[in-house]
């Protein structure tokens, strides 16, 4: 097992929460598009789930295993929600309520790494 690497860790779940906020501000974009289904992205525990520890060559001769970088799923959600009289299924107030979890995400995300970092230069500046 590896080491967890706080900066790694932190560097995806910001690409997660830029996916997010994109597709959520796609859904808000198509709010008054008929026919248009509620998109959204898979949880981050997810992505975190799928991980694997990949494997390294430790000789020339080896078959190169080198993986994609992981891709976030963006799925439409459940159909079983009501339908607007336009045919489709945006909500603007869950989408704006999304939208805000996806900004205080990426403020914890910040204040993390910057409380992180600050410690790893006072234990190298000793």
């Amino acid at each position: 097992m590896q080491p967890v690497n706080l900066f790694a860790l932190a560097s995806q779940q910001a690409q997660w929460l830029s996916v997010r906020q994109t597709v959520v501000a796609g859904n808000i974009a198509n709010a008054n598009t008929p026919g248009y289904g509620t998109m959204d992205v898979q949880p981050f525990e997810a992505v975190l789930n799928q991980k694997t520890v990949p494997m390294r060559a430790t000789h020339p001769m080896h078959v190169s295993t080198a993986g994609t970088p992981a891709a976030f799923t963006v799925r439409q959600e459940n159909q079983d929600k009501p339908l607007m009289p336009s045919g489709n299924s945006v909500v603007l107030e869950t989408e704006l309520m999304k939208s805000g979890e996806v900004h205080r995400s990426f403020e914890l995300n910040a204040a993390i790494v910057k409380s992180f970092h600050r410690m790893l230069m006072m234990t190298t500046r000793s």
